[in-house]
């Protein structure tokens, strides 16, 4: 481990977060090295780690999905697997346990906005790299991952939409009026937010469906397109789904 005392900290308080014990068998090297981005060190760094976490992610979800529905078809657990090992996802599981924080990253980098999901993801692949290769087992993982994914996999197996809703809105526009749905998207100048830096609004003909914003162009399409699925597939309340073509001009 860096001999660095308050990196030193860092690292345990890390481990104290994910619901670990110092006392647990961490290799603290491999740990630290989990949380070095490239523009840091172009040698050692967390890439070599993110690419055995992205297998251990994998696997781990795989087992949760089969534990917890057993009876599922194999086709499921495929398209399950797919959105909770996506970027978006595993950053905002990195998000919840402060990971960023802990990164050790060049300021230009750290500044680049558009890039922090798969930042994020990278470096949560890295860590959970450094776990499995400390015991070269989930000893250090599954008790941590496993209520995150669980919850996250309830949620997508809810969503009639799987989580991707611009695809859903697509279907049901062509389905409804042969015709595909456009987004409008600007960039909020004025925001030092991140997760409202674009503002996208999705329309059919001269109706807007929906509004929503993101950090990225992507996410802001995918906010409005989710608004505007729930919105137009809810009950017959939705003027658009009862009045089918005569709601929309074109």
């Amino acid at each position: 481990m860096s001999e660095d005392p308050r990196r030193e900290r860092q690292l345990h308080k890390l481990i104290k977060k994910l619901g670990l014990s110092e006392k647990d068998p961490v290799n603290w090297d491999l740990l630290d090295l989990a949380l070095i981005h490239p523009t840091i060190s172009q040698k050692a760094n967390y890439e070599q780690l993110e690419f055995v976490g992205d297998a251990v992610v994998r696997l781990v979800a795989s087992q949760i999905l089969l534990e917890t529905y057993p009876q599922a078809p194999v086709g499921e657990f495929a398209a399950i697997r797919s959105i909770l090992v996506s970027d978006r996802i595993l950053a905002e599981i990195a998000d919840s346990y402060g990971i960023e924080r802990y990164l050790l990253i060049s300021q230009s980098a750290a500044a680049d906005r558009a890039g922090k999901v798969s930042r994020l993801a990278d470096a949560f692949e890295a860590v959970l790299g450094a776990l499995y290769l400390s015991t070269q087992t989930m000893s250090l993982i599954r008790p941590w991952l496993e209520f995150p994914l669980k919850e996250k996999a309830a949620e997508i197996r809810r969503d009639p939409a799987r989580q991707n809703y611009k695809d859903a809105l697509q279907e049901w526009t062509q389905g409804q009026y042969k015709i595909l749905p456009q987004y409008r998207v600007k960039e909020n100048l004025e925001t030092k937010l991140d997760f409202d830096r674009f503002a996208a609004s999705v329309w059919v003909g001269d109706r807007c469906l929906g509004k929503g914003t993101g950090r990225s162009k992507k996410a802001a399409e995918q906010a409005a397109a989710k608004e505007a699925f729930f919105s137009v597939t809810k009950e017959e309340g939705s003027p658009l789904a009862r009045n089918g073509k005569r709601g929309v001009s074109t």
